[in-house]
């Protein structure tokens, strides 16, 4: 049985992570700064543990991290799934705070819950660690500077740990999705509209025309992308970054 920390699993994307690992028989444990979000997973699945984490803030982050472990008892699978979308705006008019805000969520979380959980990951026979990055981390991403640099981060994060780690027997890969279904890629849309003055629908007609294969990605099926780079099947890929964004060309 897989033993599975996910962060910000409460809705969306990681949601579906934790839905996908559970129907496959992992014990799970999930993160999440939304409340309400974690006691209906909590209910929706049997015998998985969630626990309120702000990711923005390292000392909950170091209670959280042990927790986990003590209630999976020990841990195979740390997907590093938190992230903010930030402002849209341009580097000239992007407030540094907000700057420091996105990072913080974005990249030193990360970090944050790697170097915990790694000791762990090392007692396990087949440690894997998915950490979430973007097709804004292949492509830059317009108005967008702090998301896009800190998921160009996650990718160079993810090929030093997999350099680090593959002696211990954990990988180490990354997941670049396109524009994913759900409420975070309307806020996107609409932030992208107001900025350029354009309506929404120009703003998706655009997106889209970046793709080979026109529409959004459906959560579920970046689950199952996680499930397969964290099964036996997937044992010799290590450093990679997988992109799952319909054929994407650019953010």
């Amino acid at each position: 049985m897989q033993r599975v920390l996910i962060t910000a699993g409460a809705a969306g994307i990681g949601r579906e992570f934790a839905r996908a690992f559970a129907a496959n028989g992992a014990k799970v444990f999930v993160c999440d700064i939304d409340d309400k979000n974690l006691a209906a997973l909590a209910a929706e699945i049997p015998g998985l543990t969630a626990q309120r984490c702000d990711m923005s803030k390292r000392s909950e982050i170091e209670r959280m991290v042990p927790d986990a472990i003590a209630a999976l008892g020990g841990l195979d699978v740390l997907i590093n799934n938190a992230g903010i979308a930030g402002l849209t705006l341009p580097v000239e008019d992007y407030p540094p705070d907000d700057w420091d805000k996105v990072l913080s969520v974005n990249l030193t979380s990360m970090f944050d819950v790697t170097r915990l959980a790694i000791p762990h990951l090392k007692k396990s026979d087949a440690g894997c660690i998915i950490n979430m990055s973007s097709i804004a981390g292949r492509h830059g991403f317009e108005n967008r500077s702090p998301y896009a640099a800190t998921k160009w981060a996650v990718i160079g994060f993810t090929k030093t740990l997999a350099m680090e780690l593959g002696r211990h027997g954990i990988r180490a890969n990354a997941i670049a999705p396109g524009s994913v279904a759900g409420d975070r890629i309307v806020r996107v849309f609409q932030g992208r509209a107001q900025i350029s003055g354009k309506s929404m629908d120009d703003v998706q007609a655009e997106a889209f025309a970046a793709q080979s294969i026109k529409g959004l990605i459906d959560p579920q099926d970046i689950a199952q992308l996680a499930l397969f780079l964290a099964s036996p099947a997937a044992k010799s890929i290590s450093g990679q970054v997988v992109p799952i964004d319909n054929d994407r060309q650019k953010a």
